[in-house]
């Protein structure tokens, strides 16, 4: 029996689309599951609540991008998670570089590292009580070009 070539290429097409919109949809809601987990949260709620990192970025308002999921540098698993998120602001934009990991006991995440590092060059740790304090909320770092320990 023989199938005519049109209802190959209409075959095609429905199962190209049908692909498509799988892999759309399945990117969705990993974002949507990232952007609701804990760690993602208090690293988000920690930038937000630093005037000097959001003074810098030029926020509000605060654009909070999708994470890339292709990028090494996101890290989870069951009791760690190291996470690059981008964020923007109407000044500039940058990387919040964090790490939060989950007690076993509680079973709840923690924010250990959140640094922010700008387009610029400029990195302001959220988190570290041993740099120049420049607000009882947030420390600003050196303008240092590095990434975080942890890339």
């Amino acid at each position: 029996m023989r199938v005519p070539t049109s209802k190959l290429q209409q075959l095609t097409i429905f199962t190209t689309l049908l692909t498509g919109g799988g892999i759309g949809t399945m990117y969705y809601l990993m974002q949507k599951k990232f952007a609701e987990s804990d760690y993602h949260r208090l690293a988000v709620v920690k930038l937000e609540t630093c005037p000097v990192a959001m003074e810098s970025l030029g926020a509000p308002p605060l654009k909070v991008h999708n994470i890339h999921l292709s990028d090494r540098n996101n890290r989870i698993d069951h009791y760690t998670a190291q996470v690059k998120i981008p964020v923007t602001g109407s000044k500039t934009g940058g990387y919040l570089y964090t790490t939060s990991v989950r007690s076993p006991v509680s079973n709840r995440w923690s924010l250990k590292q959140a640094v922010l590092q700008l387009r610029e060059g400029q990195t302001i740790d959220l988190l570290d009580p041993s740099t120049e304090q420049q607000h009882p909320d947030c420390q600003q770092g050196s303008g240092s070009t590095s990434d975080p320990d942890w890339l």
